[in-house]
């Protein structure tokens, strides 16, 4: 049996979505059908539409990795989860791979089957693939039991659908990732979507200095107001930024994080740890093909550079426990979503999100 649903398809690269009606293939072997209600418009989705990620793709495909919604139905062998559940998609944790047995990261093995995955949709008698195994810009999709996290029935689809990527990734690079402690000096580059759940959880650590870095004075402004000590306009600084931040941190910070992709930032973010412990996480997407300079020395003098997935939160096991810290007041989300918007309008949505216009949008269903 087949399940009639609406999505939006995108054709080619940069070609305009198409919202069309889609027919998905019943849930198989470990998989679920779940009902969307809500879908976050992610700036990784955006790279890979366009071409430039170094995330790989096949087109057609039904974009969005971001996602909540309502299980309708499972398929065979599927044990954690029933009609009714509400579920946030993430990253997969299988719970049966070694990575997932290991306690050293949330790299489940089965992401590597993200984009490549064999399709369940067909539009118009083509097969089309879906956006890391999932696409949620449709209004229903089936996917694996393994990238469905199930979570409390009280919390609002559009709030926890940013917590499917992007807010779980600013709060768990500076929690799990970086484990950023009481006490701590943290300096952020780049106020988006992740780097201002950076700040909130560097803030919920106990950071006591924690300074944002972009070039939007609105963005910094919620900065602040979600728990930056300081905020940095380097559109506006006359001199050296890296200068003026060591001189800020007094020497440099114990935690930097870059949040935009942006080699030049990634090095800036580095040079800006504090030589002996300081340590760099990078949690941006730069595009396909470039790459990081990096002197020996500064690792050598003790600098630590990492990068991070998902924040290194695991999905399956993780995540409910921080929608409990949402619903417990311990972050804020509803500041952060400026825009909310039908599947109709998704095209526009990222029309906005390449002007830099607001925080998250939100398609709800």
């Amino acid at each position: 049996m087949t399940i009639r649903t609406e999505a939006a398809i995108a054709y080619e690269v940069g070609r305009p979505m198409v919202i069309e009606q889609v027919e998905l293939d019943a849930p198989g072997e470990g998989e679920v059908l779940v009902e969307v209600k809500a879908a976050g418009l992610c700036h990784t989705d955006l790279g890979v539409w366009e071409g430039h990620s170094p995330i790989g793709a096949t087109f057609p495909l039904v974009l969005g990795h971001e996602g909540a919604g309502i299980v309708l139905e499972t398929g065979p062998g599927v044990t954690d989860l029933e009609p009714g559940d509400h579920v946030i998609t993430f990253a997969p944790e299988c719970q049966l791979c070694g990575a997932c047995h290991s306690t050293k990261g949330n790299f489940c093995e089965a992401v590597l089957s993200g984009y490549g995955a064999e399709p369940s949709i067909t539009a118009g008698g083509r097969r089309v693939f879906a956006g890391y195994g999932v696409g949620t810009f449709a209004n229903h999709l089936v996917t694996t039991s393994s990238r469905l996290a199930r979570v409390r029935k009280d919390a609002p689809f559009d709030e926890i659908s940013y917590l499917s990527c992007g807010a779980t990734t600013g709060i768990g690079a500076a929690l799990i990732e970086a484990k950023v402690e009481a006490g701590a000096s943290v300096v952020v580059f780049g106020l988006g979507g992740i780097g201002l759940n950076i700040i909130q959880g560097a803030r919920m650590a106990g950071a006591t200095t924690i300074v944002g870095v972009d070039i939007n004075p609105q963005k910094g402004a919620m900065a602040l107001q979600l728990g930056a000590t300081h905020f940095v306009d380097s559109s506006t600084l006359e001199g050296d930024l890296v200068g003026h931040l060591l001189e800020l941190t007094r020497g440099g910070a114990d935690y930097t994080f870059e949040a935009v992709g942006n080699i030049r930032l990634m090095e800036q973010a580095l040079a800006t740890a504090r030589i002996g412990w300081g340590v760099c996480t990078i949690v941006g997407v730069a595009p396909s093909g470039e790459k990081l300079g990096v002197l020996p020395f500064d690792l050598i003098m003790g600098r630590k550079l990492q990068g991070t997935a998902m924040g290194g939160v695991r999905g399956k096991s993780q995540l409910p426990e921080i929608v409990d810290w949402l619903m417990e007041g311990r972050f804020d989300l509803k500041s952060l979503i400026t825009a909310r918007m039908p599947l109709s309008a998704i095209n526009e949505g990222y029309d906005g999100m390449r002007r830099g216009e607001g925080l998250r949008s939100i398609i709800t269903f």
